[in-house]
């Protein structure tokens, strides 16, 4: 490897924050979620590591699926946008996925197929989130006929949160929501899942059969409040990269694109190999923390598409060659996120193929 710019990915981190979400709730199951090349940290790699733990894994589409199974992984896999066009269905089958079902027309294009095994179906229920799903008026009609079927082996019920990263909901509830989905199974003995990560750390009532932790997963909170849960959270990325270039820049001069930055004193300037292009959101503002040797520095000027200027100040051994974390082991992603006007989520699936992933198990 020539350029430093690196992402070390901490399996044994990701198996350890699996664990401690099946913790939450002994007495169900998880799925991982691993899609969008597990949140940006390499599915395969990731998949594998948690194969000998996750009785399932649970992905957005069937390409990333099928991903899965080429790189051998035999652990049932849970699409959770379902299938898009009806050519997907015996394939989905042969494959022993699982496929949401959100809307009524798929129900007919299952029945309309022959397969080679029983589908597991989890139906998407709209309990106030209105992005997917049946009305909870139409759950009780949709399981009846999935449940009539032989294509169908078994239903399981599932709802998406709006607001379960909140103290206080700007919106619908957790509780609200899960009164919702409790009235409309009535008479159902049918398994449920309700709890992503934010469900799964902070409300006890949503831990039920199923859980489907995702960002968790990779060591970071998705909670917008103190949580004893999110303190116990091993980060599993760490974005770094090294010091390439250093120059005192005089007071009243620019730093980079637009000289955003002006020196108000005599500044040690360290340009960065990390940019925009590598995933470092170009958004980030002036000061946005980073450390170098260790030490908690801030961000100086614009982004480039290839490099980015740091204050070594008063950073102590400040040269060539010193290692830089933009978030990982030593700075919190969720912190740079705030500062980038983002989350964490978007950090992590944001870092490009130009960076090479470094895989470490301890």
């Amino acid at each position: 490897m020539s350029r430093p710019a690196q992402a070390r990915i901490h399996l044994d981190h990701i198996v350890a924050n699996y664990q401690l979400a099946c913790s939450l709730h002994p007495a169900g199951q998880a799925l991982a979620v691993v899609k969008a090349d597990a949140y940006g940290h390499g599915v395969v790699r990731v998949a594998q590591a948690l194969a000998p733990y996750a009785p399932a894994f649970a992905v957005a589409c069937i390409e990333e699926a099928l991903e899965l199974r080429a790189a051998g992984l035999t652990q049932p896999v849970l699409l959770l946008e379902g299938f898009f066009s009806n050519d997907e269905l015996p394939v989905i089958a042969e494959q022993n996925f699982w496929t949401a079902i959100h809307r009524p027309d798929q129900i007919s294009a299952v029945a309309e197929t022959c397969f080679s095994r029983p589908l597991n179906i989890w139906l998407k229920v709209d309990t106030g989130m209105h992005r997917l799903g049946f009305a909870l008026e139409e759950v009780a009609g949709a399981c009846q006929q999935l449940l009539a079927l032989p294509q169908v082996g078994r239903v399981t019920l599932m709802t998406h949160f709006a607001n379960a990263d909140c103290l206080v909901a700007p919106g619908v509830d957790v509780s609200t929501q899960l009164a919702g989905l409790a009235a409309a199974r009535q008479g159902l003995d049918l398994d449920i899942s309700v709890a992503n990560s934010a469900a799964l750390m902070a409300h006890p009532a949503a831990r039920q059969q199923w859980q489907r932790p995702g960002i968790m997963l990779y060591g970071s909170s998705p909670l917008a409040f103190p949580d004893e849960v999110a303190q116990q959270l091993q980060p599993a990325m760490s974005l770094v990269s090294e010091v390439i270039a250093t120059r005192w820049v005089p007071i009243g001069e620019s730093v980079g694109y637009g000289s955003r930055f002006v020196a108000n004193k005599p500044t040690l300037v360290g340009t960065v190999a990390m940019g925009y292009a590598d995933g470092y959101p170009r958004q980030a503002r002036e000061g946005t923390p980073l450390m170098v040797n260790g030490q908690r520095t801030r961000l100086l000027g614009r982004v480039s598409m290839d490099m980015l200027t740091v204050d070594l100040t008063e950073v102590a051994a400040a040269a060539l060659g010193n290692p830089v974390e933009f978030w990982g082991l030593q700075l919190d992603a969720n912190e740079v996120a705030a500062c980038c006007d983002t989350i964490s989520y978007h950090l992590f699936t944001g870092i490009t193929r130009r960076v090479p992933r470094l895989y470490l198990t301890r």
